[in-house]
């Protein structure tokens, strides 16, 4: 039983941002939070806690403080994380803003400091920064991943990573794996964790030669590879993928303008007549071993999931047909505003589940469209990570916005899909896989076993247990509500909906990335009798 059962305020900050704002990623489903919440019992409004459903959801968002120097952009805010843990049929929240160095001095400062991904550098007020275009503010509100039972948040263009305690959210400050962290650098938007082997596997980029490296970082939490990855300029990478022993980097045909970047200026710009290139690497690989292919021109925000198939490696990501949209649709935004966030929609990008096939013997590289449906911020099963898999769970998207309205299981297997709407003004967040307990996924790759299961028994994971034996979960805003909940889905049974709904202590900003930690991969989670001990209460 919880030690009490109401909500309680544990932290206020103050915002300077207008009361009239009419900032459309300020208001309406993006309308910041300036509250820290404690709730150690989540008020179950629909269906009921499943018993097996045993770790916690965690969910990045950018949530600002502060209005921008000029011009705002939504993946400019301050990072504030939510959890949510399952224990024993109960259901706790948390949330807490990330509390990185630039978070602090802006508060102090009572005001913005650093110029966001839409503004001049020239803007910034102090004359150090963060991220690959330099003098910007390390937000650290765009991913989350678990690694050694801590929580790192992370910046979508290379900083800091912050270490929390995903059972608390209290913070712990910055993460340099014991000094071997590479500063100069910093790490970018999407590390990625291999459960298998314990590994966190990273890259970076920069406006330097070689303008991008990647990185190792082993069970122990220290960098034991760290490699170049030469491009012919600056670019701008968002994402990466692993398989058993290889990672995949990419340079696309979108970067900033070359003409403009001599002057300082940091505008995008898609050059249609380049190919996209993909570099395959060996884990512990040099740069030597560097094998690059090249394939039709786009833009990829997120990759799923990448295997191993004989000679060949299999890439999944979200191909966009547009990535540089010149036009958006009526989606009720005023005409300055429909502009300036044309690029932002999926149906704006005309994101597509895509894959790619590089055939590392003949150096062939062959590619396909995988569905007809606009989805992105694809999970999976992290079991099944770097493995063959068969199910991708992606959100959809409001047409016009930056705003996730459904969720699709994609079966890679069959081509068929399952999908829910979440409703009229109701928008969620990326949909974190939970293998139940007690499946053969989560027994045999959850916790310290993790670090002993590799090789090509990591492929078979799961024995008769089925790869969406699991949950999914996901947050939403319900603008009609006025109030946000937790969602809970049966993974094998999307359509039917959700078997659990909980309601949040206050209406929350929408988000995106998250990511599902087991309780058995977290300190002193079974240390007590109860989720409120679990949580050092």
């Amino acid at each position: 039983m919880s030690l009490h059962s109401h909500p309680e305020i544990v932290g206020k900050f103050l915002s300077t941002l207008p009361e009239d704002d009419d900032h459309p990623y300020r208001t309406g489903p993006w309308r910041p939070q300036t509250t820290e919440w404690d709730d150690d019992d989540l008020k179950v409004v629909e269906g009921r806690i499943p018993d097996d459903l045993d770790g916690v959801y965690l969910r990045n968002t950018e949530n600002p403080l502060h209005p921008a120097l000029k011009y705002y952009h939504p993946f400019d805010g301050d990072g504030m994380l939510h959890i949510v843990g399952f224990r024993d049929g109960k259901a706790f929240y948390r949330n807490r803003f990330v509390r990185t160095d630039a978070f602090a001095e802006e508060n102090e400062a009572g005001g913005p400091l650093w110029p966001g991904i839409a503004e001049p550098l020239e803007l910034a007020r102090r004359d150090y920064g963060w991220g690959a275009r330099t003098l910007m503010k390390d937000a650290s509100s765009t991913d989350v991943v678990v690694h050694r039972g801590v929580a790192l948040t992370s910046h979508y263009q290379c900083g800091d990573l912050y270490r929390i305690d995903p059972r608390t959210g209290a913070a712990l400050g910055k993460e340099d794996w014991h000094g071997t962290f590479p500063s100069d650098w910093g790490v970018s938007a999407h590390p990625k964790i291999d459960d298998h082997t314990g590994e966190l596997l990273f890259f970076n980029y920069s406006k330097q030669a070689p303008y991008m490296r990647y990185g190792v970082v082993s069970p122990a939490g220290e960098v034991v590879h760290n490699v170049d990855v030469p491009l012919p300029g600056p670019r701008l990478p968002h994402d990466m993928a692993f398989t058993e022993n290889y990672v995949i980097l990419n340079d696309f045909p979108l970067f900033w303008d070359t003409g403009l970047l001599e002057h300082n200026i940091h505008f995008p710009r898609f050059h249609r007549d380049m190919p996209s290139r993909f570099a395959v690497v060996p884990r512990r690989g040099d740069t030597s071993q560097i094998k690059w292919f090249e394939t039709a021109p786009t833009y990829v925000l997120h990759f799923p999931n990448a295997y191993e198939d004989g000679d060949e490696i299999v890439l999944d990501g979200f191909f966009q047909g547009d990535p540089e949209p010149t036009d958006g649709v009526d989606n009720g935004m005023s005409g300055k505003w429909r502009q300036i966030f044309r690029s932002l929609s999926l149906d704006g990008m005309q994101t597509r589940l895509h894959r790619w096939r590089f055939n590392l013997v003949t150096g062939e590289a062959r590619e396909e469209q995988l569905s007809d449906s606009i989805t992105e911020f694809g999970m999976i099963n992290p079991a099944y990570s770097g493995r063959p898999y068969r199910y991708t769970y992606a959100a959809t998207g409001k047409p016009g916005w930056f705003l996730f309205d459904g969720l699709v299981r994609h079966d890679l297997h069959t081509g068929t899909e399952q999908r829910y709407g979440f409703g009229d003004g109701v928008y969620g967040s990326e949909t974190a896989m939970a293998p139940r307990v007690g499946s053969a996924a989560a027994d045999h790759i959850g916790g310290s076993a993790a670090a002993h299961i590799g090789g090509s028994a990591a492929a078979h994971i799961g024995g008769s247990a089925a790869e969406d034996d699991g949950y999914l979960v996901t947050l939403t805003t319900d603008m009609a509500a006025d109030a946000s909940y937790c969602l809970v889905f049966d993974a094998a049974r999307v359509g039917d909906g959700p078997v659990c709904k909980l309601q949040l202590p206050e209406r929350i900003s929408s988000g995106t990335h998250s990511t599902w930690a087991p309780g058995a991969d977290l300190p002193q989670w079974r240390e007590s009798d109860s989720a409120a001990g679990a949580i050092g209460l």
